[in-house]
């Protein structure tokens, strides 16, 4: 059974920088190739999760949101079977529960794509 788990979480003042990381056991490579981050903003449901970025393992080629784009970068380390969201330049607006995917291909921001799920790590940004 593959189980990510995130970790990294805190609480940061805007401007500053959080390392997510998320590792994930069992992992298959032939089948699920495409990891990814979300996030779940206060007030929004589950279905309004917002995708942050991807990572296609083996390539390791990236996928950003267009609000994340520049200041976000996702990265992985095959050895370990983990996968990295590096955040820089934080604002409030990026408060939210963070969440890491295993799927297996497709269009990478819709949740329907992913077949695993980690419970989350809370990220706090203060103005």
């Amino acid at each position: 059974q593959i189980q990510p788990m995130e970790s990294g979480g805190g609480s940061v003042q805007a401007g500053g920088s959080l390392k997510l990381s998320c590792v994930v056991s069992g992992f298959q490579h032939t089948k699920y190739w495409m990891w990814g981050w979300f996030r779940q903003a206060p007030g929004k449901s589950r279905e309004e999760r917002e995708g942050v970025g991807s990572i296609l393992v083996g390539s390791g080629t990236t996928y950003y949101a267009d609000s994340v784009k520049a200041r976000f970068t996702i990265s992985q380390d095959p050895a370990t079977k983990t996968m990295y969201l590096q955040m820089d330049h934080l604002t409030p607006e990026d408060t939210a529960m963070y969440y890491c995917a295993v799927g297996r291909g497709g269009q990478w921001w819709r949740q329907m794509f992913y077949d695993f799920w980690g419970q989350g790590t809370q990220v706090t940004v203060s103005s």
